[in-house]
């Protein structure tokens, strides 16, 4: 190319010379560099890959070796096996079809086990290490509890100080100060009160009182499952509490365990849906009822009335 230029110049007369030949010069030997260097890197690759290349060689001659190695050390092992007898193989296949029949009676087992608490789940029950239970302000379980409590120490206060009259009494002589009259006036005559009688008045009334409460609870607690029957059925939706503020919703038409939608309580008493797998799929309601409308109840009656659909064949 330099030698075509020179010609170019040679043939025009000096005030004919262009200097755009001479930045095509430029040019042509900036390429001519620049494809030098890339021979020359080329060059380095190739000898590196060369000595990769060497390297690989000699590894590939090692795990050869190693391969004859292992397979002379198979042969020997096979031929020290041969002396397994028929009877021990026997003995082997049977344990490992024990153990398979085994397997499939624990996975079938398991199935129905999985298959139950699904349908419990589905009835209301809930488990209680993953669920919290939602408790009214004016529990009467609570009340009745204090209530209970505070019987239980007056009665003890009460069984104290009858058992302090009753050691003064059999002691005999002494003079107990006391708000009781008759109290007073048995002392003076020195009459031994029978204790009994009256621990187990406190008795009875303690066991009628523990009784009651039993009541109590198992009334509430069958009210609490009613209650979460009721808004099960209902709505259609199970409501658990995983966290403070945080409330989850599971519908009875929901295709996989996982699909449910997870609320939190603002500070100002406002519901908020947080994201999960399941609400991600819910972008087009999510934007129509909560941001354009507003409206939750309507966001949850689009949700059931769309997993209703898919599972329902007209």
């Amino acid at each position: 190319m330099r030698a075509i230029l020179e010609s170019y110049d040679s043939e025009l007369a000096p005030t004919e010379y262009s200097p755009q030949l001479s930045k095509r010069l430029r040019e042509a030997e900036d390429v001519l560099q620049k494809t030098q260097n890339h021979n020359a890197e080329m060059e380095g690759q190739l000898t590196k890959a060369q000595e990769e290349t060497g390297s690989l060689k000699l590894q590939l001659q090692t795990v050869e070796l190693e391969l004859e190695s292992l397979k002379k050390q198979q042969a020997s092992a096979a031929d020290s096996n041969s002396s397994v007898t028929k009877e021990e193989v026997s003995i082997l296949r049977q344990k490992i079809e024990d153990l398979e029949a085994e397997r499939q009676r624990l996975e079938e087992q398991n199935n129905i086990l999985e298959m139950r608490l699904e349908r419990h789940n589905l009835q209301g029950d809930y488990d209680p290490v993953k669920t919290r239970v939602l408790h009214l302000k004016m529990n009467p379980t609570t009340v009745a509890k204090q209530q209970r409590q505070q019987d239980v120490e007056a009665l003890r206060e009460e069984v104290t100080r009858l058992r302090e009259l009753v050691r003064s009494l059999q002691d005999g002589g002494t003079t107990v100060h006391s708000q009781d009259d008759s109290s007073m006036h048995a002392s003076s005559l020195g009459l031994s009160l029978p204790p009994s009688k009256e621990v187990l008045d406190l008795r009875k009334q303690m066991e009628s009182s523990e009784l009651r409460n039993q009541r109590l609870k198992e009334v509430f607690q069958r009210k609490i499952q009613e209650f979460r029957t009721v808004c099960y059925v209902l709505t259609g939706y199970q409501i658990d509490i995983t966290t403070e503020n945080q409330y989850r919703l599971t519908s009875v038409y929901a295709e996989h365990m996982d699909d449910s939608l997870l609320f939190k309580k603002g500070s100002n008493g406002s519901m908020q849906l947080m994201e999960t797998e399941f609400s991600k799929t819910l972008a087009e309601m999510v934007a129509l009822h909560l941001h354009h409308q507003k409206s939750i109840p309507a966001f949850l009656s689009a949700v059931t009335l769309d997993l209703f659909s898919r599972q329902t064949t007209f």
